[in-house]
């Protein structure tokens, strides 16, 4: 009953914060199938990969140091930010090439669906470990699912953004900004675990992360509120050639596009996805060259196109 309870314990908060985390990307949402990945290499890959360089680099320290306790605390301090942020943000590198990771929107939410699968496994096993009470178990339940959880999200989550940001970079840009996110998540990661690793200092752990979510979610909705403005101005010239009836430039780039009645039912959730693909497309081509440039040229013409063949014979309603 213990293994059951634990399971639901670490699973059902950290689904509930990816969802969060997915529907607040509300002008450009993810694909949950993408999302989801993320999310399982986070629970599955990078924790097992964590575990066994964990243990590699704490067998060195054991070898080096004969103080088991410092050896503990320098494995939760520095041993395992550095490792496990490396294992939790190196499927970034993967997914990167998705032409659907175009923004550092995307890389908070990429980022923070790889954080909250990783804690959500980290946190079932602590919870079937936490086994002298039941008050100590509900503690342990409660503390790790807002905090060390969370603190995962913002690490690699703020990482992902990182590497958003060096997508369409060039020069050092592209290797300089990674490697500054990686460090940061470190800091954030090492931060938190030196904080609860000592009691005196606890406190000033829980303020730290605190703040650090706020400065997490205020960056995110910045980031959102940006989507919202590239949708705007990469759609403008479309509504000055007439693709785009002028009255749908604001409502396209506005919450108000959720709401029915401003065009044909039938078609307007495949319109407001074409044309924000089509404006993210747009951006990608300003900041590509080579091949990539000329696939988005393709894409951007068979996104007009499509667009064109929608809105014939429909007026607005």
């Amino acid at each position: 009953m213990l293994f059951i309870f634990s399971g639901f314990a670490a699973l059902i908060p950290m689904i509930i914060y990816l969802l969060i985390i997915w529907r607040f990307d509300r002008y450009d949402r993810e694909p949950f199938k993408l999302l989801l990945q993320n999310y399982l290499w986070g629970a599955i890959g990078a924790i097992t990969f964590a575990l066994i360089g964990s243990v590699i680099f704490s067998s060195v320290l054991n070898i080096i140091i004969s103080d088991n306790n410092l050896v503990d605390k320098l494995s939760a301090i520095i041993v395992a930010p550095f490792v496990e942020e490396i294992t939790k943000g190196i499927f970034l590198f993967i997914i990167v090439s998705s032409i659907k990771f175009d923004n550092i929107t995307d890389g908070i939410v990429y980022g923070g669906a790889i954080g909250l699968g990783f804690g959500m496994t980290e946190n079932f096993f602590y919870f079937i470990s936490a086994t002298d009470s039941i008050s100590g178990w509900i503690a342990i339940i409660i503390i790790r699912n807002l905090f060390s959880g969370v603190m995962h999200c913002v690490s690699t989550g703020t990482f992902g953004a990182f590497v958003a940001m060096a997508k369409f970079k060039s020069g050092t840009a592209k290797v300089v900004l990674p490697a500054v996110g990686l460090g940061i998540a470190m800091l954030i990661h090492a931060i938190w675990n030196a904080s609860v690793s000592f009691e005196s200092t606890a406190a000033i752990g829980f303020l730290f992360l605190f703040v650090t979510v706020l400065i997490f979610i205020i960056t995110f909705s910045l980031s959102v509120k940006n989507e919202r403005k590239i949708i705007y101005s990469q759609l403008l010239s479309e509504a000055s050639s007439g693709l785009i009836p002028s009255a749908h430039l604001e409502i396209l780039s506005s919450s108000r596009r959720e709401r029915a009645g401003w065009i044909e039912e039938s078609i307007r959730k495949t319109y407001i996805k074409a044309a924000t693909t089509l404006a993210f497309r747009k951006i990608q081509l300003e900041n590509s060259n080579g091949m990539s440039k000329l696939y988005y040229e393709n894409d951007i013409s068979n996104y007009r196109s499509f667009i064109k063949s929608l809105l014939k014979n429909i007026a607005p309603t």
